[in-house]
Protein backbone atom coordinates (compact mmCIF):
# COMPACT_ATOMS: atom_id res chain seq x y z
CA UNK A 1 0.00 0.00 0.00
CA UNK A 2 2.84 2.39 0.84
CA UNK A 3 4.46 1.68 -2.53
CA UNK A 4 1.15 2.29 -4.31
CA UNK A 5 0.57 5.57 -2.46
CA UNK A 6 4.05 6.85 -3.27
CA UNK A 7 3.93 5.72 -6.90
CA UNK A 8 0.46 7.27 -7.35
CA UNK A 9 1.63 10.59 -5.93
CA UNK A 10 4.62 10.62 -8.27
CA UNK A 11 2.42 9.58 -11.21
CA UNK A 12 0.01 12.48 -10.60
CA UNK A 13 2.92 14.93 -10.71
CA UNK A 14 4.00 13.83 -14.20
CA UNK A 15 0.41 14.06 -15.51
CA UNK A 16 0.24 17.82 -14.94
CA UNK A 17 -0.18 20.23 -17.81
CA UNK A 18 3.01 22.09 -16.84
CA UNK A 19 5.59 19.33 -16.60
CA UNK A 20 8.75 19.66 -14.51
CA UNK A 21 11.95 17.74 -15.17
CA UNK A 22 12.59 17.23 -11.46
CA UNK A 23 9.28 15.36 -11.07
CA UNK A 24 10.40 12.82 -13.68
CA UNK A 25 13.82 12.48 -12.06
CA UNK A 26 12.22 11.90 -8.64
CA UNK A 27 9.86 9.25 -10.05
CA UNK A 28 12.69 7.47 -11.91
CA UNK A 29 14.90 7.53 -8.82
CA UNK A 30 12.11 6.09 -6.69
CA UNK A 31 11.52 3.22 -9.11
CA UNK A 32 15.27 2.47 -9.34
CA UNK A 33 15.54 2.44 -5.54
CA UNK A 34 12.55 0.08 -5.40
CA UNK A 35 14.24 -2.24 -7.89
CA UNK A 36 17.42 -2.27 -5.82
CA UNK A 37 15.44 -3.01 -2.66
CA UNK A 38 13.61 -5.94 -4.30
CA UNK A 39 16.92 -7.29 -5.61
CA UNK A 40 18.52 -7.17 -2.13
CA UNK A 41 15.53 -8.80 -0.42
CA UNK A 42 15.35 -11.60 -2.98
CA UNK A 43 19.07 -12.24 -2.50
CA UNK A 44 18.74 -12.23 1.30
CA UNK A 45 15.81 -14.67 1.57
CA UNK A 46 16.41 -16.62 -1.64
CA UNK A 47 12.88 -15.90 -2.95
CA UNK A 48 12.38 -15.75 -6.73
CA UNK A 49 8.55 -16.04 -7.06
CA UNK A 50 7.20 -13.95 -10.00
CA UNK A 51 10.63 -12.43 -10.49
CA UNK A 52 10.25 -11.69 -14.18
CA UNK A 53 6.72 -10.30 -13.81
CA UNK A 54 7.59 -7.87 -11.00
CA UNK A 55 11.05 -6.70 -12.10
CA UNK A 56 10.19 -6.50 -15.79
CA UNK A 57 7.15 -4.33 -15.17
CA UNK A 58 9.24 -1.88 -13.12
CA UNK A 59 12.03 -1.90 -15.72
CA UNK A 60 9.51 -1.21 -18.45
CA UNK A 61 8.05 1.67 -16.41
CA UNK A 62 11.49 3.22 -15.85
CA UNK A 63 12.32 3.01 -19.56
CA UNK A 64 8.97 4.64 -20.37
CA UNK A 65 9.65 7.44 -17.89
CA UNK A 66 13.09 8.03 -19.36
CA UNK A 67 11.65 8.10 -22.88
CA UNK A 68 8.98 10.63 -21.87
CA UNK A 69 11.51 12.84 -20.07
CA UNK A 70 14.01 12.68 -22.92
CA UNK A 71 11.26 13.40 -25.46
CA UNK A 72 10.43 16.57 -23.53
CA UNK A 73 14.02 17.67 -22.71
CA UNK A 74 16.09 16.34 -25.63
CA UNK A 75 18.89 18.85 -25.06
CA UNK A 76 19.68 17.53 -21.56
CA UNK A 77 22.69 15.26 -22.11
CA UNK A 78 22.73 14.22 -18.46
CA UNK A 79 19.26 12.64 -18.86
CA UNK A 80 20.49 10.61 -21.82
CA UNK A 81 23.56 9.48 -19.88
CA UNK A 82 21.41 8.49 -16.90
CA UNK A 83 19.30 6.31 -19.20
CA UNK A 84 22.47 4.76 -20.65
CA UNK A 85 23.79 4.02 -17.15
CA UNK A 86 20.47 2.43 -16.15
CA UNK A 87 20.45 0.21 -19.24
CA UNK A 88 24.02 -0.92 -18.54
CA UNK A 89 23.25 -1.62 -14.88
CA UNK A 90 20.26 -3.85 -15.73
CA UNK A 91 21.83 -5.36 -18.86
CA UNK A 92 19.12 -4.00 -21.17
CA UNK A 93 21.23 -4.38 -24.33
CA UNK A 94 18.41 -4.09 -26.86
CA UNK A 95 17.07 -0.94 -25.17
CA UNK A 96 20.57 0.55 -24.88
CA UNK A 97 21.17 0.14 -28.59
CA UNK A 98 18.01 2.21 -29.24
CA UNK A 99 19.06 4.84 -26.67
CA UNK A 100 22.49 5.28 -28.28
CA UNK A 101 20.91 5.53 -31.73
CA UNK A 102 18.43 8.23 -30.61
CA UNK A 103 21.02 10.09 -28.56
CA UNK A 104 23.50 10.34 -31.43
CA UNK A 105 20.74 11.51 -33.77
CA UNK A 106 19.93 14.38 -31.36
CA UNK A 107 23.52 15.13 -30.23
CA UNK A 108 25.81 14.38 -33.19
CA UNK A 109 27.99 17.38 -32.21
CA UNK A 110 29.45 15.70 -29.11
CA UNK A 111 32.42 13.41 -29.94
CA UNK A 112 32.46 11.89 -26.43
CA UNK A 113 29.02 10.35 -27.02
CA UNK A 114 30.16 8.73 -30.28
CA UNK A 115 33.20 7.30 -28.50
CA UNK A 116 31.01 5.95 -25.66
CA UNK A 117 28.67 4.22 -28.12
CA UNK A 118 31.52 2.71 -30.15
CA UNK A 119 33.27 1.52 -27.00
CA UNK A 120 30.08 -0.25 -25.89
CA UNK A 121 29.73 -1.95 -29.27
CA UNK A 122 33.36 -3.06 -29.20
CA UNK A 123 33.75 -4.16 -25.57
CA UNK A 124 30.25 -5.31 -24.58
CA UNK A 125 28.63 -6.36 -27.83
CA UNK A 126 31.98 -7.64 -29.18
CA UNK A 127 31.09 -6.13 -32.54
CA UNK A 128 34.10 -4.41 -34.07
CA UNK A 129 32.14 -3.87 -37.31
CA UNK A 130 29.43 -1.83 -35.54
CA UNK A 131 32.08 0.14 -33.64
CA UNK A 132 33.88 0.88 -36.93
CA UNK A 133 30.65 2.13 -38.54
CA UNK A 134 30.02 4.43 -35.57
CA UNK A 135 33.53 5.89 -35.76
CA UNK A 136 33.21 6.48 -39.50
CA UNK A 137 29.85 8.23 -38.98
CA UNK A 138 31.36 10.31 -36.18
CA UNK A 139 34.29 11.40 -38.38
CA UNK A 140 31.85 12.71 -40.98
CA UNK A 141 30.54 15.09 -38.31
CA UNK A 142 33.97 15.78 -36.76
CA UNK A 143 36.62 15.35 -39.47
CA UNK A 144 39.32 17.11 -37.42
CA UNK A 145 38.67 15.74 -33.92
CA UNK A 146 41.93 14.30 -32.51
CA UNK A 147 40.21 12.30 -29.77
CA UNK A 148 37.96 10.49 -32.27
CA UNK A 149 40.93 9.50 -34.42
CA UNK A 150 42.86 8.32 -31.35
CA UNK A 151 40.02 6.10 -30.13
CA UNK A 152 39.33 4.77 -33.66
CA UNK A 153 43.05 3.99 -33.97
CA UNK A 154 42.96 2.20 -30.59
CA UNK A 155 39.83 0.23 -31.57
CA UNK A 156 41.43 -1.10 -34.77
CA UNK A 157 44.54 -2.19 -32.87
CA UNK A 158 42.35 -3.92 -30.25
CA UNK A 159 40.49 -5.70 -33.04
CA UNK A 160 43.78 -6.81 -34.61
CA UNK A 161 45.07 -8.06 -31.25
CA UNK A 162 41.83 -9.97 -30.65
CA UNK A 163 42.11 -11.69 -34.07
CA UNK A 164 45.76 -12.52 -33.47
CA UNK A 165 44.87 -14.22 -30.17
CA UNK A 166 42.03 -16.16 -31.81
CA UNK A 167 44.30 -17.35 -34.61
CA UNK A 168 47.01 -18.39 -32.15
CA UNK A 169 44.54 -20.41 -30.06
CA UNK A 170 43.15 -22.15 -33.15
CA UNK A 171 46.66 -23.00 -34.31
CA UNK A 172 47.57 -24.38 -30.88
CA UNK A 173 44.41 -26.52 -31.03
CA UNK A 174 45.51 -27.64 -34.54
CA UNK A 175 42.20 -26.59 -36.03
CA UNK A 176 41.66 -25.97 -39.73
CA UNK A 177 41.70 -22.20 -40.37
CA UNK A 178 40.19 -22.52 -43.84
CA UNK A 179 36.72 -21.44 -42.75
CA UNK A 180 38.12 -18.40 -40.90
CA UNK A 181 39.25 -15.38 -42.86
CA UNK A 182 42.25 -13.88 -41.04
CA UNK A 183 43.73 -11.15 -43.23
CA UNK A 184 47.47 -10.66 -42.65
CA UNK A 185 47.09 -6.91 -43.23
CA UNK A 186 44.49 -6.56 -40.46
CA UNK A 187 46.52 -8.82 -38.16
CA UNK A 188 49.53 -6.52 -38.62
CA UNK A 189 47.52 -3.36 -37.86
CA UNK A 190 47.21 -2.01 -41.41
CA UNK A 191 43.76 -0.54 -40.67
CA UNK A 192 45.27 1.47 -37.82
CA UNK A 193 48.05 2.64 -40.19
CA UNK A 194 45.46 3.90 -42.69
CA UNK A 195 43.62 5.77 -39.93
CA UNK A 196 46.88 7.35 -38.75
CA UNK A 197 47.88 8.49 -42.24
CA UNK A 198 44.45 9.97 -42.86
CA UNK A 199 44.49 11.78 -39.51
CA UNK A 200 48.04 13.08 -39.98
CA UNK A 201 46.92 14.96 -43.11
CA UNK A 202 44.06 16.69 -41.28
CA UNK A 203 45.34 17.20 -37.73
CA UNK A 204 48.37 19.37 -37.13
CA UNK A 205 50.43 19.41 -33.97
CA UNK A 206 52.95 17.17 -32.27
CA UNK A 207 50.56 16.31 -29.40
CA UNK A 208 48.37 14.15 -31.67
CA UNK A 209 51.33 12.18 -33.00
CA UNK A 210 52.63 11.56 -29.49
CA UNK A 211 49.18 10.44 -28.31
CA UNK A 212 48.86 7.97 -31.20
CA UNK A 213 52.40 6.73 -30.60
CA UNK A 214 51.65 6.08 -26.92
CA UNK A 215 48.59 4.02 -27.96
CA UNK A 216 50.60 2.01 -30.51
CA UNK A 217 53.22 1.19 -27.84
CA UNK A 218 50.55 -0.67 -25.84
CA UNK A 219 50.50 -3.41 -28.53
CA UNK A 220 53.47 -5.69 -29.14
CA UNK A 221 52.92 -6.14 -32.91
CA UNK A 222 53.14 -2.46 -33.90
CA UNK A 223 56.93 -1.96 -34.17
CA UNK A 224 56.74 -0.94 -37.86
CA UNK A 225 53.81 1.38 -37.16
CA UNK A 226 55.66 2.98 -34.25
CA UNK A 227 58.70 3.50 -36.47
CA UNK A 228 56.58 5.22 -39.14
CA UNK A 229 54.93 7.54 -36.59
CA UNK A 230 58.33 8.38 -35.09
CA UNK A 231 59.84 9.17 -38.50
CA UNK A 232 56.86 11.37 -39.33
CA UNK A 233 57.25 13.13 -36.01
CA UNK A 234 60.95 13.83 -36.58
CA UNK A 235 60.38 14.97 -40.16
CA UNK A 236 57.40 17.29 -39.65
CA UNK A 237 58.11 18.60 -36.15
CA UNK A 238 61.90 18.59 -35.87
CA UNK A 239 61.85 22.06 -34.26
CA UNK A 240 59.14 21.34 -31.71
CA UNK A 241 60.36 21.05 -28.09
CA UNK A 242 57.87 18.22 -27.42
CA UNK A 243 59.50 16.12 -30.16
CA UNK A 244 62.92 16.55 -28.62
CA UNK A 245 61.48 15.91 -25.16
CA UNK A 246 60.02 12.61 -26.34
CA UNK A 247 63.23 11.56 -28.13
CA UNK A 248 65.29 12.29 -25.01
CA UNK A 249 62.97 10.48 -22.58
CA UNK A 250 62.88 7.55 -25.00
CA UNK A 251 66.50 6.83 -24.05
CA UNK A 252 65.32 5.89 -20.53
CA UNK A 253 62.82 3.38 -21.94
CA UNK A 254 65.31 1.89 -24.38
CA UNK A 255 67.62 1.15 -21.49
CA UNK A 256 64.85 -0.43 -19.43
CA UNK A 257 64.13 -3.01 -22.15
CA UNK A 258 67.39 -4.82 -21.41
CA UNK A 259 67.48 -7.75 -19.01
CA UNK A 260 67.88 -6.77 -15.38
CA UNK A 261 68.38 -10.28 -13.97
CA UNK A 262 71.46 -11.05 -11.85
CA UNK A 263 72.45 -7.40 -11.45
CA UNK A 264 73.85 -5.85 -8.31
CA UNK A 265 72.76 -2.50 -6.86
CA UNK A 266 75.97 -0.89 -8.12
CA UNK A 267 75.31 -2.19 -11.64
CA UNK A 268 71.75 -0.83 -11.53
CA UNK A 269 73.00 2.59 -10.41
CA UNK A 270 75.63 2.56 -13.15
CA UNK A 271 73.04 1.60 -15.77
CA UNK A 272 70.65 4.32 -14.60
CA UNK A 273 73.46 6.89 -14.70
CA UNK A 274 74.28 5.90 -18.28
CA UNK A 275 70.61 6.15 -19.32
CA UNK A 276 70.23 9.59 -17.78
CA UNK A 277 73.47 10.74 -19.45
CA UNK A 278 72.11 9.59 -22.82
CA UNK A 279 68.89 11.54 -22.15
CA UNK A 280 70.94 14.55 -21.16
CA UNK A 281 73.01 14.30 -24.35
CA UNK A 282 69.83 14.42 -26.47
CA UNK A 283 68.56 17.42 -24.49
CA UNK A 284 71.94 19.16 -24.96
CA UNK A 285 71.60 18.68 -28.70
CA UNK A 286 68.00 19.96 -28.46
CA UNK A 287 68.84 23.24 -26.70
CA UNK A 288 71.50 23.89 -29.35
CA UNK A 289 69.11 23.13 -32.22
CA UNK A 290 66.02 24.81 -30.69
CA UNK A 291 67.21 27.49 -28.23
CA UNK A 292 63.81 28.55 -26.86
CA UNK A 293 62.19 28.98 -23.44
CA UNK A 294 59.96 25.95 -23.99
CA UNK A 295 62.94 23.75 -24.88
CA UNK A 296 64.86 24.76 -21.76
CA UNK A 297 61.68 24.23 -19.72
CA UNK A 298 61.42 20.63 -21.02
CA UNK A 299 65.07 19.99 -20.14
CA UNK A 300 64.71 21.48 -16.64
CA UNK A 301 61.46 19.58 -15.99
CA UNK A 302 63.22 16.34 -16.90
CA UNK A 303 66.15 17.15 -14.58
CA UNK A 304 63.81 18.01 -11.69
CA UNK A 305 61.82 14.81 -12.19
CA UNK A 306 64.98 12.71 -12.04
CA UNK A 307 66.31 14.63 -9.03
CA UNK A 308 63.04 14.12 -7.10
CA UNK A 309 63.07 10.36 -7.69
CA UNK A 310 64.06 8.40 -4.59
CA UNK A 311 67.40 6.65 -4.67
CA UNK A 312 69.69 5.09 -2.07
CA UNK A 313 72.78 6.08 -4.05
CA UNK A 314 74.25 9.37 -2.82
CA UNK A 315 76.52 9.47 -5.86
CA UNK A 316 73.57 9.30 -8.27
CA UNK A 317 71.64 11.91 -6.28
CA UNK A 318 74.63 14.27 -6.30
CA UNK A 319 75.05 13.87 -10.07
CA UNK A 320 71.35 14.65 -10.57
CA UNK A 321 71.65 17.74 -8.39
CA UNK A 322 74.74 19.01 -10.21
CA UNK A 323 73.11 18.43 -13.59
CA UNK A 324 69.91 20.24 -12.55
CA UNK A 325 71.73 23.27 -11.12
CA UNK A 326 73.95 23.45 -14.21
CA UNK A 327 70.94 23.42 -16.56
CA UNK A 328 69.19 26.12 -14.50
CA UNK A 329 72.32 28.30 -14.62
CA UNK A 330 72.82 27.90 -18.39
CA UNK A 331 69.16 28.65 -19.13
CA UNK A 332 69.48 31.78 -16.98
CA UNK A 333 72.71 32.82 -18.74
CA UNK A 334 70.92 32.43 -22.09
CA UNK A 335 68.07 34.66 -20.78
CA UNK A 336 65.67 31.83 -21.62
CA UNK A 337 64.64 30.73 -18.13
CA UNK A 338 60.86 31.23 -17.64
CA UNK A 339 59.78 33.28 -14.62
CA UNK A 340 57.94 30.36 -12.97
CA UNK A 341 61.11 28.22 -12.90
CA UNK A 342 63.14 30.75 -10.89
CA UNK A 343 61.13 29.77 -7.82
CA UNK A 344 62.01 26.09 -8.25
CA UNK A 345 65.66 27.01 -8.77
CA UNK A 346 65.68 29.00 -5.54
CA UNK A 347 64.00 26.19 -3.59
CA UNK A 348 66.65 23.77 -4.84
CA UNK A 349 69.47 26.13 -3.86
CA UNK A 350 68.02 26.68 -0.38
CA UNK A 351 67.54 22.92 0.13
CA UNK A 352 71.19 22.43 -0.85
CA UNK A 353 72.32 25.17 1.61
CA UNK A 354 73.70 27.31 -1.23
CA UNK A 355 72.45 30.52 0.39
CA UNK A 356 74.82 32.98 -1.29
CA UNK A 357 73.96 31.63 -4.72
CA UNK A 358 70.24 31.79 -3.86
CA UNK A 359 70.57 35.50 -3.01
CA UNK A 360 72.33 36.15 -6.35
CA UNK A 361 69.70 34.22 -8.31
CA UNK A 362 66.83 36.05 -6.56
CA UNK A 363 68.42 39.41 -7.40
CA UNK A 364 68.97 38.37 -11.03
CA UNK A 365 65.32 37.24 -11.29
CA UNK A 366 64.05 40.67 -10.19
CA UNK A 367 66.29 42.32 -12.80
CA UNK A 368 64.81 40.12 -15.54
CA UNK A 369 61.22 40.50 -14.32
CA UNK A 370 61.28 43.85 -12.52
CA UNK A 371 57.52 44.42 -12.92
CA UNK A 372 56.49 41.02 -11.52
CA UNK A 373 55.06 41.09 -7.99
CA UNK A 374 55.57 37.31 -7.63
CA UNK A 375 59.28 37.58 -8.46
CA UNK A 376 59.86 40.38 -5.94
CA UNK A 377 57.87 38.44 -3.35
CA UNK A 378 60.07 35.40 -4.02
CA UNK A 379 63.27 37.43 -3.56
CA UNK A 380 61.99 39.00 -0.36
CA UNK A 381 61.03 35.63 1.09
CA UNK A 382 64.57 34.39 0.43
CA UNK A 383 66.08 37.44 2.18
CA UNK A 384 63.70 37.08 5.13
CA UNK A 385 64.48 33.37 5.43
CA UNK A 386 68.22 34.14 5.44
CA UNK A 387 67.68 37.02 7.93
CA UNK A 388 69.47 39.44 5.62
CA UNK A 389 70.09 43.09 6.52
CA UNK A 390 68.89 44.19 3.06
CA UNK A 391 65.22 43.31 3.57
CA UNK A 392 63.96 46.89 4.08
CA UNK A 393 66.01 48.19 1.14
CA UNK A 394 64.64 45.41 -1.07
CA UNK A 395 61.05 46.19 -0.03
CA UNK A 396 61.59 49.86 -0.95
CA UNK A 397 63.07 48.83 -4.30
CA UNK A 398 60.17 46.47 -5.00
CA UNK A 399 57.51 49.09 -4.25
CA UNK A 400 59.34 51.55 -6.50
CA UNK A 401 59.48 49.16 -9.46
CA UNK A 402 56.00 47.61 -9.23
CA UNK A 403 52.97 49.73 -9.99
CA UNK A 404 50.49 50.41 -7.18
CA UNK A 405 47.94 47.95 -8.59
CA UNK A 406 48.65 44.41 -7.40
CA UNK A 407 51.16 45.34 -4.68
CA UNK A 408 48.98 43.92 -1.87
CA UNK A 409 51.12 40.72 -1.50
CA UNK A 410 54.24 42.89 -1.07
CA UNK A 411 52.64 45.14 1.57
CA UNK A 412 51.22 42.13 3.40
CA UNK A 413 54.62 40.46 3.48
CA UNK A 414 56.29 43.71 4.56
CA UNK A 415 53.98 44.39 7.53
CA UNK A 416 54.09 40.74 8.64
CA UNK A 417 57.89 40.85 8.61
CA UNK A 418 57.90 44.21 10.40
CA UNK A 419 55.60 42.88 13.16
CA UNK A 420 58.23 40.34 14.16
CA UNK A 421 61.30 42.50 13.56
CA UNK A 422 60.70 46.25 13.96
CA UNK A 423 59.33 48.38 16.77
CA UNK A 424 55.60 49.02 17.22
CA UNK A 425 56.03 52.63 16.07
CA UNK A 426 57.77 51.58 12.83
CA UNK A 427 55.14 48.90 12.15
CA UNK A 428 52.28 51.35 12.72
CA UNK A 429 53.90 53.89 10.40
CA UNK A 430 54.26 51.12 7.80
CA UNK A 431 50.56 50.18 8.11
CA UNK A 432 49.55 53.82 7.62
CA UNK A 433 51.87 54.12 4.64
CA UNK A 434 50.39 50.96 3.08
CA UNK A 435 46.88 52.45 3.32
CA UNK A 436 48.03 55.48 1.33
CA UNK A 437 50.05 53.47 -1.21
CA UNK A 438 47.60 50.69 -2.11
CA UNK A 439 44.59 51.23 -4.36
CA UNK A 440 41.14 51.43 -2.69
CA UNK A 441 40.22 47.77 -3.32
CA UNK A 442 43.49 46.47 -1.83
CA UNK A 443 43.43 48.92 1.10
CA UNK A 444 40.38 47.01 2.43
CA UNK A 445 42.58 44.04 3.37
CA UNK A 446 45.22 46.30 4.91
CA UNK A 447 42.56 47.97 7.07
CA UNK A 448 41.51 44.59 8.46
CA UNK A 449 45.13 43.63 9.20
CA UNK A 450 45.84 47.07 10.77
CA UNK A 451 42.79 46.75 13.04
CA UNK A 452 43.77 43.25 14.15
CA UNK A 453 47.43 44.23 14.81
CA UNK A 454 46.42 47.35 16.76
CA UNK A 455 44.15 45.34 19.08
CA UNK A 456 46.87 42.75 19.72
CA UNK A 457 49.55 45.34 20.44
CA UNK A 458 47.72 48.47 21.62
CA UNK A 459 44.59 47.25 23.37
CA UNK A 460 40.95 48.31 23.24
CA UNK A 461 41.28 52.11 23.53
CA UNK A 462 43.90 52.25 20.81
CA UNK A 463 41.92 50.03 18.40
CA UNK A 464 38.80 52.14 18.94
CA UNK A 465 40.68 55.29 17.91
CA UNK A 466 42.13 53.52 14.86
CA UNK A 467 38.68 52.19 13.88
CA UNK A 468 37.18 55.68 14.09
CA UNK A 469 39.95 57.13 11.93
CA UNK A 470 39.73 54.35 9.35
CA UNK A 471 35.96 54.80 9.06
CA UNK A 472 36.61 58.16 7.37
CA UNK A 473 38.07 56.48 4.26
CA UNK A 474 36.03 54.10 2.09
CA UNK A 475 35.87 51.35 0.91
CA UNK A 476 35.36 48.82 3.73
CA UNK A 477 34.75 45.12 4.02
CA UNK A 478 32.08 43.46 6.14
CA UNK A 479 34.83 41.60 8.04
CA UNK A 480 36.30 44.97 9.06
CA UNK A 481 33.11 45.82 10.97
CA UNK A 482 32.58 42.29 12.26
CA UNK A 483 36.11 42.31 13.64
CA UNK A 484 35.36 45.49 15.62
CA UNK A 485 32.06 44.04 16.86
CA UNK A 486 33.91 40.93 18.05
CA UNK A 487 36.52 43.06 19.82
CA UNK A 488 33.76 44.97 21.66
CA UNK A 489 32.11 41.70 22.72
CA UNK A 490 35.39 40.46 24.20
CA UNK A 491 35.51 43.41 26.66
CA UNK A 492 34.35 42.89 30.23
CA UNK A 493 32.28 46.06 30.07
CA UNK A 494 30.78 45.44 26.63
CA UNK A 495 28.53 48.42 25.87
CA UNK A 496 25.45 48.09 23.70
CA UNK A 497 25.86 51.74 22.73
CA UNK A 498 29.16 50.94 21.01
CA UNK A 499 27.76 47.78 19.37
CA UNK A 500 24.87 49.83 17.93
CA UNK A 501 27.36 52.29 16.50
CA UNK A 502 29.35 49.52 14.78
CA UNK A 503 26.22 47.77 13.48
CA UNK A 504 24.81 51.06 12.14
CA UNK A 505 28.08 51.85 10.36
CA UNK A 506 28.13 48.36 8.86
CA UNK A 507 24.49 48.56 7.76
CA UNK A 508 25.12 51.86 5.97
CA UNK A 509 27.64 50.01 3.78
CA UNK A 510 26.18 46.49 3.54
CA UNK A 511 22.55 46.76 4.70
CA UNK A 512 21.15 46.17 1.21
CA UNK A 513 23.21 43.07 0.44
CA UNK A 514 23.56 41.11 3.71
CA UNK A 515 20.49 39.80 5.53
CA UNK A 516 22.55 38.08 8.26
CA UNK A 517 23.86 41.44 9.45
CA UNK A 518 20.32 42.60 10.25
CA UNK A 519 19.56 39.35 12.08
CA UNK A 520 22.74 39.63 14.16
CA UNK A 521 21.77 43.19 15.11
CA UNK A 522 18.32 42.00 16.23
CA UNK A 523 19.86 39.11 18.20
CA UNK A 524 22.20 41.54 19.93
CA UNK A 525 19.30 43.76 21.01
CA UNK A 526 17.49 40.71 22.37
CA UNK A 527 20.40 39.08 24.19
CA UNK A 528 22.56 41.95 25.46
CA UNK A 529 21.90 43.07 29.05
CA UNK A 530 21.73 46.69 27.84
CA UNK A 531 19.75 45.81 24.71
CA UNK A 532 16.32 47.21 23.89
CA UNK A 533 13.99 44.52 22.46
CA UNK A 534 11.52 47.26 21.52
CA UNK A 535 14.02 48.38 18.85
CA UNK A 536 13.66 45.05 16.98
CA UNK A 537 10.47 46.16 15.21
CA UNK A 538 12.08 49.25 13.71
CA UNK A 539 15.21 47.25 12.72
CA UNK A 540 12.96 44.69 11.00
CA UNK A 541 11.08 47.44 9.16
CA UNK A 542 14.34 49.06 7.98
CA UNK A 543 15.68 45.66 6.82
CA UNK A 544 12.56 45.05 4.73
CA UNK A 545 13.02 48.46 3.10
CA UNK A 546 16.76 48.12 2.38
CA UNK A 547 17.28 44.48 1.37
CA UNK A 548 17.17 43.69 -2.34
CA UNK A 549 15.58 40.87 -4.34
CA UNK A 550 15.53 37.36 -2.86
CA UNK A 551 17.32 38.57 0.28
CA UNK A 552 13.97 39.82 1.61
CA UNK A 553 12.49 36.29 1.56
CA UNK A 554 15.66 34.90 3.11
CA UNK A 555 15.50 37.48 5.89
CA UNK A 556 11.79 36.86 6.58
CA UNK A 557 12.26 33.07 6.85
CA UNK A 558 15.23 33.43 9.19
CA UNK A 559 13.44 36.09 11.27
CA UNK A 560 10.48 33.73 11.68
CA UNK A 561 12.81 30.99 12.93
CA UNK A 562 14.36 33.48 15.32
CA UNK A 563 10.95 34.36 16.76
CA UNK A 564 10.09 30.69 17.27
CA UNK A 565 13.43 30.03 18.96
CA UNK A 566 14.79 27.72 16.23
CA UNK A 567 17.63 30.03 15.15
Amino acid sequence: RAVLRKASALEYKIQRRALRKQDFINYIQYEINLLELIKKRRARIGYSFKKDEIENSILHRVHSLFNRAIGKWKEDVQLWLSHVAFCKQWNAKHQLSKVFSSMLAIHPNKPALWIMAAKWEMETQLSSESARRLFLRALRFHPECPKLYQEYFRMELMHAEKQRKEKKEFEQAKMDLGEFNYSEEILNGEMARIIYRDAAQKIKGVEFHLAVLSIAKLFDFTQDLQKEILESLQTKYADDPLTWDYMARRELELGSLQSTEHTTKQMKVSEMTQREERCSAVFEEAVRAVPTEDMWKCYITFCLERYNRKTNSEELKQKRLERTLSVFHRAHESSLLPEALYKQWLQLLLESNLFEKATEVAEAATKHFSLSVETWQMRLQVLIQLKSDDVTQCFEEAIKHVKSKGTLPLWTLWVEWSEGTNSKEDTEALYQRSLRATNPAESVTMKEKYLDWTYRNGGYKKVKRVFTSLCENRPFSLDFFRKMIQIEKEQESCKMLHLREYYERALREFGSTDSDLWLDYIKEELSHPQGKPENCGSIHWRAMKMLQGDLVEDFVSKYTLLQTGHL
